[in-house]
């Protein structure tokens, strides 16, 4: 299975200049736990929950003076829309990461995350099931 075919494709963003507290409210408006920040519309790095929280735990300041810049995630880490999903799991656990922007060529077009991941685990069932039919067929001639 591609990564094109789990992702999702609405993608919220930040501009770098903005700060935390525009980040943190964008994350609670759509229900989710990350946005991407861009500079010049080309994605840059990406902050999180979690970058949030420890900004705001660390400096002790309001989240509406924290600049997103120095808190965000990068370098930024990517996978390709074409890459199989396995490809895209195996870099989000080499990276220690939870979410990646997926690009064509330099093109943002999606967001994977391990909840588009978890929300897909029957497909992924049944394309194993379905791909050691066709190895059983092969093995036997019949394929």
């Amino acid at each position: 299975m591609l990564v094109r075919e789990v992702m999702t494709r609405e993608v919220v963003t930040c501009d770098a200049d903005e700060t935390i507290a525009t980040a943190a409210k964008r994350m609670l408006d759509e229900g989710i736990g990350s946005v991407l920040v861009t500079t010049g519309g080309d994605p840059v790095a990406i902050v999180t929950e979690t970058d949030v929280l420890r900004a705001g735990a660390i400096t002790g300041e309001p989240l509406g003076e924290i600049p997103i810049r120095p808190v965000a995630s990068h370098p930024l880490i990517t996978v390709a829309e074409s890459a199989t999903v396995r490809t895209a799991v195996a870099r989000m656990v080499e990276r220690d990461v939870k979410k990646l922007p997926v690009v064509d060529g330099t093109d943002l077009v999606g967001i994977l995350t391990r909840s588009d991941i978890v929300a897909h685990h029957s497909d992924f069932i049944k394309e194993a099931h379905q791909l050691d039919a066709m190895s059983d067929r092969w093995e036997s001639g019949d394929g």
